[in-house]
């Protein structure tokens, strides 16, 4: 395909919940293959995850990255499942170039591979697992802001049909989960229906500060990782974008929201 006819892809944050989320898709599962579906298909994928921090920036350039299982105590069927997709040094570079064209300075890995939260998302999305992966690291000591300009970086390669994903958690406490079925917490579908009229509002400001806006930011997020994904993936989408959001029915355990969001350009319809 010559650079000249590749379809421009929107970017994508996704909740890759629990590491059970591989083996029950449910709502979310079901909603990410139909969008993947509908979207043309990526020359490569390059996915951020918050299983991966590291002190200096990082990219996978493995040719076969293995499947990382960095989970315990689940059932072994889990520990079974590999996701065989296949690397590359080239996008790596190319990953490598955006990020010096932006001032920002990474290094090539090429021992490390596909954490849960990268590959259980793209389990349900791409199952074939033949699209090039590559992942990207996130940084332990750095918040939003920081991540909004790491996807703005990367935002030219959605030129070269990249499809670029932040994988996260729109809520994440796991000291609340509920083992067994029930409500869900009142907490978490105040700060999803918070974090969806931002977006809807492209209040980038809001988002940033989120832990001082937001309605019991640090009850959804004692942490900030599992979120930093959602603003990376905005930044992604470049300085002008709509967000549309897929998966808000399905909730994990009474606390881990599933939503998924689309980013792409407002002028263009991403297709449903």
């Amino acid at each position: 395909m010559s650079r000249s006819s590749t379809p421009r892809l929107p970017s994508l944050f996704v909740s890759h919940g629990s590491p059970m989320f591989a083996i029950e898709p449910g709502i979310a599962g079901s909603e990410l293959r139909s969008l993947a579906e509908k979207l043309p298909r990526p020359e490569a994928i390059v996915i951020a995850s918050p299983h991966w921090m590291a002190a200096r920036l990082s990219v996978t350039s493995a040719e076969r990255p293995e499947t990382i299982h960095n989970f315990g105590g689940f059932p072994k069927p889990l520990y079974e499942l590999h996701y065989p997709a296949p690397g590359s040094p080239a996008w790596a570079q190319r990953v490598l170039e955006a990020l010096g064209a932006a001032g920002i300075a990474a290094q090539a890995d090429p021992q490390r591979g596909l954490d849960h939260g990268a590959w259980v998302p793209l389990m349900h999305m791409y199952p074939d697992a033949d699209i090039p992966v590559v992942q990207l690291s996130l940084h332990p000591r750095f918040g939003p802001a920081h991540h909004l300009q790491l996807g703005r970086a990367l935002a030219p390669l959605r030129e070269q049909g990249v499809l670029i994903i932040g994988s996260g958690s729109l809520t994440h406490n796991l000291h609340e989960l509920r083992r067994e079925p029930g409500p869900v917490h009142d907490y978490v579908r105040a700060f999803a229906g918070w974090i969806a009229a931002m977006l809807a509002a492209g209040d980038t400001g809001a988002l940033l500060d989120y832990r001082s806006r937001a309605p019991h930011a640090e009850h959804a997020h004692p942490t900030d990782e599992h979120l930093l994904p959602l603003l990376f993936a905005q930044g992604a989408a470049g300085e002008d974008w709509q967000a549309r959001r897929i998966a808000a029915d399905d909730v994990r355990y009474g606390t881990l929201a599933m939503d998924a969001y689309v980013f792409d350009d407002p002028a263009r319809s991403t297709p449903r």
